[in-house]
């Protein structure tokens, strides 16, 4: 913005007179707030609920006799419904009201997942935590966006990635190392405990004079409807298939021998991941989100298919890092896209819509992987899947 005359320099340092007229380089808008660090707590309660059991509730179904495929398969599947019905939810009741309610679903079934051990139970105890943490992302997300400044846009979902990012990094891993070492129950009680304790910061994030409005103008049907969002949305969804088969089966397609290797690999994914969406953002921001979406469907494919020689320690590294680098460079330029391509008032679509690529995604690629291994054996699978991915090329080059 331009100094008003009277305080505008007669000279610069160097003793040469300003052109009238000349623009002052814009301040960049700030982007930490009170509120956006109040929502980080509420996003890290979550993240690390859902990751710190989500490759460990598949191994207590295995071990209790039950189908680990099942157990991820219907925790996706009661997320993708309840966010296909968060937007409306959150323009009836508000964000806090939707948040609690999130938080305290994802958080107290897991306090008493590992009081039975049959599959009825081990399935009941995934459908209310999946809906509870639709809850929490489809609201949060919205609520997210509402918080950020549109021209740092890209770098503050990068941001946000980086917190949730965090504990997926240190939870997947040391979910399944604890589950070994220490037994179900503890792992258990504390991914519920840190989901319940999210709650306390939920009163001071805006209610429902933020979400006034939200999702009145575009539904989720509507946003599907319309390519700018439903092309974003198919890429994204191609990448998390694979998400879902790594965090799933990963632990069991590798040989017993190489049981250690699994720890390594399960933070490597989220690492590579949480890099990639932090470097997507700042790229996002200077030269447009539109130029990654090809890329990192085309990386997250090409890891999945070296993660395909489970035999191999190397490969199997390289494979899960190249595909978490891919898949983070796909979660924010995907994601970052869509909220460009829509008013405020369709932040609450383009949240529902991306995160049901998500989960959905990751709930067909265990369900699917898991029939296709079955008759395959697990790396003729993961090539499979890789290939399956490639799909989404159509709508990965359009936008590009």
């Amino acid at each position: 913005m331009t100094q008003p005359p009277s305080h505008r320099p007669a000279a610069t340092a160097a003793g040469t007179a300003r052109l009238p007229g000349a623009l002052a380089a814009p301040a960049r808008p700030p982007l930490m707030t009170r509120q956006l660090l109040l929502r980080f707590v509420t996003v890290i309660g979550a993240s690390a609920s859902f990751f710190l059991l989500l490759s460990v509730v598949p191994l207590y179904a295995q071990r209790s006799g039950g189908d680990a495929g099942l157990a991820t398969g219907a925790l996706m599947l009661a997320t993708v419904g309840g966010e296909l019905a968060t937007p409306r939810l959150v323009a009836w009741y508000g964000y806090r009201l939707a948040l609690t309610a999130g938080l305290a679903l994802l958080g107290a079934p897991a306090l008493v997942l590992t009081f039975g051990h049959g599959m009825a139970w081990i399935t009941a105890v995934c459908l209310l935590r999946g809906l509870g943490f639709a809850l929490t992302v489809v609201a949060g997300g919205a609520l997210t966006a509402s918080l950020i400044p549109a021209e740092r846009r890209g770098e503050g979902l990068a941001l946000v990635g980086i917190v949730s990012g965090v504990p997926s990094l240190v939870g997947l891993p040391l979910g399944v190392w604890l589950a070994s070492h220490v037994g179900f129950t503890p792992v258990c009680v504390g991914g519920g405990v840190a989901a319940l304790a999210a709650m306390v910061v939920v009163p001071g994030l805006p209610g429902r004079e933020r979400a006034a409005g939200a999702d009145r103008d575009t539904g989720v049907v509507a946003g599907l409807r319309n390519g700018a969002l439903a092309r974003p949305t198919a890429v994204f969804a191609a990448t998390a298939l694979g998400a879902g088969i790594i965090v799933t089966f990963l632990p069991v397609a590798v040989p017993a021998a190489l049981s250690g290797l699994v720890a390594a690999a399960l933070f490597a994914q989220p690492a590579t991941a949480t890099a990639a969406r932090w470097f997507a953002g700042r790229f996002g921001d200077r030269h447009g989100p539109g130029r990654l979406v090809l890329p990192g469907l085309l990386a997250s494919s090409a890891g999945l298919l070296v993660t395909a020689v489970t035999s191999s320690p190397v490969a199997v590294l390289a494979g899960v890092a190249l595909f978490g680098a891919g898949f983070g460079v796909a979660q924010n330029a995907t994601l970052t896209l869509m909220y460009a391509r829509v008013p405020e008032s369709g932040y609450g679509t383009v949240s529902a819509l991306w995160n049901v690529a998500y989960d959905g995604g990751m709930g067909l690629g265990a369900v699917g992987f898991g029939a296709t291994a079955a008759r395959t054996g697990y790396p003729a699978a993961f090539a499979l899947a890789a290939a399956v991915m490639l799909v989404a090329l159509a709508p990965a080059w359009r936008d590009r």
